[in-house]
């Protein structure tokens, strides 16, 4: 029974962090604590001829220089870890390790590492090193990549195949009465979360041999891990990483390694712990970013809108020294009922800044390419646009064939409409105004995959009626604190406030990288069977023991409830949790489950669905744009907690919303540094651009997924915004943007 499980609950975590006792990577209070800047490279391409330190050294505070020539000698990595693809075409992170030759690859790599005891000395000393180059003319721009590959898979799994046909494609599109062929471009875009990335690396020397803690702004502690151990030749138990709280990660903080490395480094050379702090300025070199896309949509449909083939190709880039791959079309392959589908990925390696997931890698501007081709489809054939997807709704997967898990796209469909009210809607463009402004409405569907992976989770009982439960994931403002403890509450059968979840520590029991939107229904299924077992061992100590009102029942025979363990048969036969330990004078009891998914992945789709529709006023004499009104419904399973939930959601809407009219990164096309490098140039969603949002989520548990039910919903929010937005506004101007984000000057140049 799931008594606090979809409820909207607080955060038990909220207070912690508005009152400032929650404590991130770089609070962690370490004594003796040194600090760590970075020199970053001036050129994007070429070789570090001198190092001159002398001035440096010769600074007040200054411990050490760290460079080429002095870093400590890294093992290399290995191409896969725990099951991913990290090296390598395809692969999550880069092929370098820090500061292990004297090759540069793009601008702000982290050429040296400034040491000293206190951060405003480690960085004026970072500003007196020199560094001489022998500089070579970097490539920049996609047309100018002289390297160019076809990356067969996303970060090596079977199932995310980057090159595919089903069918004839090519023959059908060929042969279809209604063609249409589009150009869509999405610019370079950052995360910037309001935690940058920070680490704090201490060396201790234990009867075992050298131990490393690690205090790390890290969404994946046991990928850290294993990586570090690696590269430093360690046992894997000999490092430990701890990240209690993640101050937003939007995808980074998952891949990033070489911040971590750098600080465990420049601790060992100096022998005491060190703390690196990366500047906002670093953010746009070193944190990741979502790689510019160049894709041609290709759709062939009948005259009554039937569409009979697509076609998705893909351009996009990396960095000289990773093979990470935008993955546009995993929209396309699935959405449509296409006999005919194709599409393709090349990925040009540029000596830019390497590119890593950012929220709904692949779907959000895959997701709006194919959503924009759909729109423009429907007005080629005068049909509704809502009308064109029902017509190509897809009862199952029409890459695989088989089943969906669950979907209802349907009644998200039905439901959007009613909320922003379709039926007011003049068809025809350029047609609705209010005062001076332009008005528009658009729609578009959304999706993301429905992810479940392994993961471990212990549960203890206390004597004295309290529970903690345990599991390595993670909690980046998702609320993972507060779903855990509402599932393993009612897993124990305790009030909410006896049990308390813990998390973050590489210490505690196995969970993979938290991204994908896959947390939820990795780690609950986890704990909830967790503390099903501490329940089992229990009831062999109560039915085992003469003393208690349960000697001699059948297991099965016995259910928890409110704290006690009693007949199913005869509720008032029964005694509590704690009163079956000290009896026999245990202090706890415990148990782990090591859960994963099942044969149903083998024999369903698993995906979530949505659909999105907006109102936009456009200005006519500015250009400019203002969201008016979102609405939403969303097919996500269960939900764990609405509460939460709905942060999570309204979240990815307005990251979808900076996607579409604002963020943009722009290079310097002759150095390759970054031309913007801070929020005040970067520009991210404010109070002033939210529009009235209503989200809505249909609620149905999805029967095959798990027992809780619960999909993912981190990342669908964002996916289907900036479709619905460019669809808006086509048809409050009748000029059609191909290219994001829709700047107020693309409308008054078309």
């Amino acid at each position: 029974m799931l008594e606090h499980t979809g409820k909207p609950l607080d955060r038990v975590d909220g207070r912690l962090k508005v009152t400032g006792a929650a404590r991130f990577s770089a609070e962690w209070d370490v004594p003796n604590l040194a600090y760590g800047a970075i020199v970053g490279s001036t050129v994007a391409r070429g070789t570090v001829r001198a190092i001159d330190t002398a001035a440096a050294r010769a600074a007040p505070g200054v411990l050490a220089v760290l460079t080429p020539e002095n870093a400590p000698r890294l093992q290399p990595l290995p191409e896969k870890v725990g099951g991913t693809l990290f090296r390598g075409e395809g692969g999550m992170t880069e092929t370098r390790q820090p500061l292990q030759d004297a090759a540069v690859h793009y601008a702000g790599q982290p050429v040296a590492v400034v040491v000293a005891d206190t951060l405003e000395r480690a960085r004026h000393a970072a500003s007196l090193v020199r560094v001489r180059y022998e500089e070579q003319a970097p490539e920049l721009t996609m047309q100018a990549a002289s390297h160019r590959t076809l990356p067969e898979t996303f970060v090596g799994a079977k199932d995310e195949k980057l090159q595919v046909t089903v069918g004839d494609p090519q023959a059908a599109l060929a042969a279809a009465p209604v063609r249409l062929e589009r150009v869509y471009q999405s610019a370079i875009t950052h995360h910037n979360p309001i935690e940058p990335l920070a680490t704090i690396a201490r060396w201790e020397q234990r009867p075992g041999g050298p131990f490393l803690t690690l205090y790390d702004t890290s969404r994946g502690v046991e990928n850290l891990q294993e990586v570090v151990s690696t590269s430093l030749g360690l046992p894997k138990e000999s490092v430990q990483v701890v990240c209690p709280f993640i101050g937003g990660a939007f995808g980074a903080k998952g891949w990033l390694f070489a911040p971590p490395l750098l600080t465990a480094m420049a601790a060992q050379l100096v022998g005491r712990p060190v703390k690196i702090e990366w500047r906002r300025q670093d953010m746009f070199s070193v944190a990741g970013q979502r790689a510019a896309t160049h894709q041609t949509l290709r759709l062939g449909a009948t005259r009554d809108g039937k569409l009979l083939a697509l076609q998705h190709d893909t351009q996009t880039h990396a960095s000289i020294t990773s093979g990470y791959t935008e993955p546009c079309a995993r929209v396309s392959r699935m959405l449509y009922a296409v006999p005919h589908l194709g599409f393709s990925h090349q990925l040009a390696h540029l000596h830019l800044p390497s590119p890593c997931p950012m929220r709904g890698p692949g779907e959000t501007v895959g997701g709006w390419a194919l959503e924009c081709a759909m729109d423009e489809l429907a007005a080629e054939l005068s049909l509704d646009p809502v009308e064109l997807r029902l017509r190509n709704y897809a009862e199952k997967n029409p890459e695989t064939g088989k089943p969906w898990s669950s979907k209802h796209l349907r009644e998200c469909y039905e439901r959007g409409q009613k909320l922003i009210g379709w039926d007011q809607r003049n068809p025809k463009p350029r047609s609705m105004r209010e005062g001076t402004q332009l008005v528009g409405y658009g729609m578009a569907t959304t999706m993301y995959p429905a992810a479940r992976r392994p993961a471990e989770a212990r549960a203890t009982l206390f004597a004295d009626g309290r529970a903690l439960v345990q599991s390595a994931t993670h909690e980046l403002g998702n609320g993972a604190y507060t779903i855990f403890r509402q599932i393993s509450a009612d897993g124990l059968a305790l009030p909410l406030e006896r049990v308390r979840f813990e998390l973050g520590d590489s210490a505690l029991p196995t969970a993979p990288t938290s991204g994908g939107s896959a947390t939820t229904a990795t780690i609950g299924p986890a704990a909830l069977e967790a503390c099903r077992n501490v329940l089992t061992a229990l009831k062999r100590l109560a039915t085992q023991s003469p003393q208690s009102p349960l000697h001699g029942q059948a297991e099965d025979a016995i259910e928890a409830r409110d704290g006690r363990l009693v007949l199913k048969a005869d509720a008032t036969r029964g005694e509590d949790y704690a009163a079956i330990l000290r009896r026999a004078k245990l202090p706890s009891v415990a148990a782990t489950a090591s859960v994963k998914p099942g044969e149903e992945r083998e024999q369903y789709s698993f995906y979530s669905f949505g659909a999105v529709f907006v109102k936009v006023r456009v200005d006519e004499a500015s250009g400019s744009i203002r969201l008016a009104r979102l609405c939403a419904v969303y097919d996500v399973g269960r939900l764990m907690n609405p509460k939460t939930a709905h942060s999570q959601i309204i979240g990815g809407v307005m990251m979808g919303l900076g996607a579409t009219l604002m963020e943009e990164t722009q290079y310097d096309q002759r150095t390759g540094r970054a031309v913007v490098r801070n929020l005040a140039d970067y520009h991210v969603p404010s109070l002033a651009d939210t529009p009235d949002i209503t989200v809505e989520w249909l609620g149905i548990p999805d029967p095959h997924i798990s027992e809780l039910g619960a999909r993912g919903i981190g990342e669908i929010g964002c996916v289907g915004t900036p479709a619905a937005i460019t669809n808006a506004v086509y048809h409050a101007t009748g000029q059609r943007l191909r290219s994001l984000p829709l700047t107020p000057d693309k409308l008054l140049r078309s």
